[in-house]
């Protein structure tokens, strides 16, 4: 059967070569007034029968373009559109290889609107908006929204789930202009389907405020928006799945979503043991959670938009409960809102070496730990848009969740000294309950003046946190040598900590040339107020009672920090750039009393001058460069301030320097991004490089003899960091079934460090090479494979010579495949390799992890049965190596392991012509 299907595809491809023809079709856009020519302007071609897409590009900076490709067809229809001009439309005869059609005048349209609405070209590039048609982008049946975006040009979706669009990370996803489960990526394009979706757009990042003024928001970050066709804005559509395993494995998920034009509810529940997140439905690319990178984190714990669901290492259990509102009141109110339950239990076991190096010596410590945790909790997000007129805007967020959580946590740790000697042991057990209740909200107020970009807006933001904490901990340290002593704990801890947080802001924008040059005055005040207690009581072995107070083991802090910030910033902005640049003035002041130790008590007064600048500069519709430089000034931790001696770890006693100065971090960042739509070529180069003055760092001092550590913070000037990075993508079409893309990169981080190792300065620097190259081949509904390579060199130097140079090199390989059988019968294989040489001896070095999946579309594929297997060579293991300045350390921890499991899938949907709704239920049709 197998060799029958392999010499049935190859004649197909024979034979599909034999019919079809190159050809090349050349020609110039041009405005049909002036001659000028006209750039980013999309031409493409359509099948005649069924103006399917064949294929398209965007003329150059001169006009001019070239479409390449072959098709079997003897006639093939061109279509060029371009925003304010009449779309144009020519019948083509495939006779020849060449075809120069010279220049195509377009005619400035009378109504834009129209133009914009009838306009089905494939991509359109407006002055700030990317826009891609939906249905010139072929995929495969009843895809998703994440399927149909790794076909847009441009658009890239990683192993971990993150959307980039020519190289700009994508932080918000809206449909039909609103948050879709708040804002959440993940939960709207796993889970939309694309035959609803008509048009995706791609802008900048702002907030409402930021949109509502016609300010230029955040350019290093994109928000897509999915708009709905409006015959499919109304009606039900929605998913449920379940699979059962091996070794007791298995998972439920289910989606109920109702449309009616302004308002939409959505429903969502999972659950789950397999560390995924609940709502996957059991497609192997969703089900293993951080794909590649399960191999060093299996992670229990996720997040959606923020808000975490479950925690921990190993393996977690998890359930959830989701709900999402959105609606329009009139023409001047917008709401949503959301609502998610979930519980979760994590369950751990972690064994650790580390070799700790110091200036004159080194010593080892081994550790081994089990948790187990138990967490719920409840969120809910609320956002109201208030459109009082065309001039003046209110947005208003509040947001409430409230967590229950227990954990069992027992250790066994031992330090050795450079001889292997034992120097002291310890033991912990201990048992947590949390309680925690946080509510916030967010206030926006703008008021637009006249029509030259003149504003102001009021903005209040504060929080409400509230936490209790019942700590049972029971430990025995033994320190041997000629300072033994034994130390033994049996307590309970009462933990009450509050916080008060208070923002505000208003700015106020003054334009000096209508539309372009403004100057913005602004002020923030602020004040964090923080309480914490922490009552320590000692076990009475007369009373059986928790009831001896431990007064050095107790705090009682409270903290505040109040700053005032006035600023002024003058930004341009042009066609083709944009300029900002600003200076801020920070009167702060930060308190702390204490109520156990009034001779601790601190109040210290920080003011300094913060900047921040930026500069974009697009040099054409394909390409651009971005700068910014920012001076921002960081006070000291409460914690690194407070001089008492904190002695809860018998073996590190931490003692704070109020002496300390505040941190003041240089930071710029450059970044270039080019993408050619005609080559299909990506081109993305970015860096980032901070330096600290007065960096606050750890002082530890070591007692030679007993190991015993005393912390306290010092200043220290030199340290700076960074990181760069370059990525390139090219994509071949060898025939009209046939593609390859090609990506090679590299990303790299450095930092310098100026530290203290047992009292004495040194410098480590730390440079990390991460060379990756890939490859996408796709044989359209019959074949894809993508394997990806990934070298990861470091190299840690430094200025004593006490510390050995040290250099690391990891590999890691995957290989992802995808068969389609026959009709409605997928193959899916997810391999990845890795090999790290440097793992201590008893820990894994190397091992393959694959998962596997077959899936078969039944009920008129509305159905998907899908088996799939979870590290099918039962090799999963969690052994990663980390090297710091002064130590190295490897540690392994609980993995899920192997398991098979079957799962099914059904999806319904009434929207459009797909069905209808009735007061009794609901019905579909085909």
């Amino acid at each position: 059967m197998r060799n029958l299907i392999i010499v049935c595809t190859l004649l197909c491809t024979v034979f599909s070569f034999s019919q079809s023809k190159e050809f090349s079709i050349k020609g110039q856009v041009l405005d049909g007034l002036d001659q000028s020519p006209l750039e980013a302007a999309t031409v493409y071609l359509e099948r005649a029968k069924d103006s399917s897409l064949v294929t398209y590009t965007i003329t150059n900076k001169d006009g001019s373009f070239e479409l390449e490709d072959q098709t079997s067809l003897e006639n093939l229809n061109l279509l060029v559109s371009y925003v304010g001009y009449q779309s144009y439309k020519q019948k083509v005869t495939i006779n020849k290889s060449v075809i120069d059609l010279g220049a195509i005048k377009l005619q400035i349209s009378n109504s834009l609107d129209e133009v914009l609405i009838q306009s089905s070209a494939p991509v359109t590039i407006k002055k700030d908006t990317l826009e891609f048609n939906v249905n010139s982008f072929k995929t495969k049946k009843d895809a998703t929204v994440e399927d149909l975006l790794k076909q847009l040009p441009g658009v890239e979706i990683d192993e971990e789930g993150k959307i980039k669009v020519n190289g700009k990370e994508v932080n918000k996803i809206l449909v039909n202009g609103k948050p879709f489960f708040g804002n959440d990526p993940s939960i709207t394009i796993k889970n939309l389907t694309k035959e609803i979706i008509e048009k995706i757009q791609v802008v900048d990042t702002k907030t409402k405020s930021e949109a509502f003024t016609g300010e230029e928001g955040d350019t290093e970050n994109k928000t897509i928006n999915l708009t709905i066709k409006e015959e499919n804005n109304k009606g039900v559509f929605g998913r449920v799945a379940g699979g059962v395993g091996t070794d007791d494995r298995y998972e439920f998920a289910g989606m109920f979503n109702r449309f009616d034009n302004d308002q939409r509810i959505s429903v969502l529940v999972g659950g789950n043991n397999i560390n995924s997140p609940g709502f996957s439905f059991g497609e192997i690319e969703k089900m293993f959670g951080n794909g590649g990178s399960t191999w060093f984190n299996s992670n229990g714990s996720f997040s959606i938009n923020g808000r975490q669901f479950g925690g921990g290492q190993g393996i977690t259990t998890s359930n959830l409960v989701g709900a999402n509102y959105a609606d329009a009141f009139g023409e001047k109110t917008e709401v949503s809102a959301d609502y998610f339950y979930s519980n979760s239990n994590s369950e751990n076991e972690t064994a650790s070496q580390r070799e700790t190096i110091l200036s004159d010596s080194r010593y080892f410590s081994n550790s081994n730990s089990e948790s187990d945790s138990d967490t719920q909790s409840h969120s809910i997000n609320s956002d109201f848009e208030i459109k009082i007129d065309s001039t003046f805007f209110i947005n208003i967020k509040p947001s409430f969740s409230s967590s229950t959580s227990t954990t069992t946590y027992n250790s066994n740790d031992e330090t050795l000294n450079e001889d292997l000697t034992l120097t002291n042991q310890s033991t912990l057990n201990s048992f947590v309950e949390n309680k925690s209740n946080n509510f916030s909200n967010q206030i926006s107020a703008t008021k637009k003046f006249g029509s030259k970009g003149a504003f102001i807006r009021f903005g209040i933001n504060n929080s409400f946190n509230a936490s209790e904490s019942d700590d049972f901990i029971n430990s025995n340290t033994e320190v041997f040598g000629d300072s033994a002593e034994t130390i033994n704990r049996n307590q309970f801890t009462d933990g009450d900590n509050n916080s008060d947080n208070l923002r505000s802001n208003v700015t106020y924008r003054l334009p000096i040339k209508e539309k372009e040059f403004f100057v913005n005055f602004e002020y923030e005040y602020q004040r964090n107020n923080d309480q914490n207690k922490q009552s320590a009581f000692d076990y009475n072995n007369t009373s059986n009672q928790y009831d001896v107070f431990n007064e050095a083991l107790s705090t009682d802090f409270e903290y505040t920090d109040t700053k005032s910030v006035p600023g002024v910033s003058l930004s341009y902005r042009k066609e083709k750039w944009s300029a900002r640049v600003g200076a801020d003035y920070v009167l702060r002041t930060l308190k702390n009393e204490d109520g156990l130790r009034p001779q601790f008590n601190v109040e210290r007064d920080f003011n300094a001058i913060e900047l921040n600048s930026n500069f974009n500069y697009r040099f054409s519709k394909k390409a651009s460069i971005y700068a910014s430089y920012r001076l921002s000034n960081r006070p000291p931790a409460l914690r690194q301030l407070q001089a008492f001696e904190d002695v809860s770890n018998p073996l590190n006693t931490v003692v704070g320097n109020p002496n300390l100065e505040p941190t003041n971090e240089h930071r710029l960042y450059m970044g270039f991004n080019a993408y050619n739509w005609k080559e299909r070529t990506g081109f993305y180069i970015y860096a980032n490089v901070s330096k600290n003055q007065n960096a606050v760092v750890s002082r530890t001092t070591i007692d030679s003899e007993t190991l015993k550590r005393t912390t306290t913070y010092d200043n220290v000037n030199g340290n700076h960091n960074g990181y760069f990075g370059i990525d390139y993508s090219k994509k071949f079409k060898i025939d009209s079934v046939q593609s390859v893309r090609f990506k090679i990169g590299n990303w790299s981080n450095f930092s310098k460090n100026i530290n203290y190792n047992n009292d004495v300065q040194y410098a480590s620097n730390v440079f990390t090479y991460n060379p990756n190259v890939g490859i996408d081949y796709i044989y359209n509904d019959v074949f894809e494979f993508k394997p990806r390579y990934r070298l990861t060199i470091t190299n840690n130097t430094y200025d004593i010579d006490a510390f050995e140079d040290i250099n690391f090199t990891s590999h890691n390989l995957d290989l992802n495949t995808a068969f389609f059988l026959t009709k409605g019968l997928e193959w899916r294989n997810d391999i990845t390799y890795n090999y790290n040489p440097n793992i201590a001896d008893g820990f894994q070095k190397d091992a393959w992890f694959w998962n596997a999946s077959v899936a078969y579309s039944v009920l008129k594929d509305k159905g998907l049965l899908t088996l799939k297997v979870y590290d099918l060579l039962d090799q999963n293991t969690n052994a990663r190596r980390t090297a710091t300045q002064d130590y190295i350390q490897d540690t392994q921890s609980t993995v899920l392991r192997q398991y098979f499991m079957l799962n099914f899938s059904w999806k319904f949907n009434s929207l459009g012509s797909k069905g209808e709704t009735r007061g009794n239920g609901m019905y579909f049709t085909d």
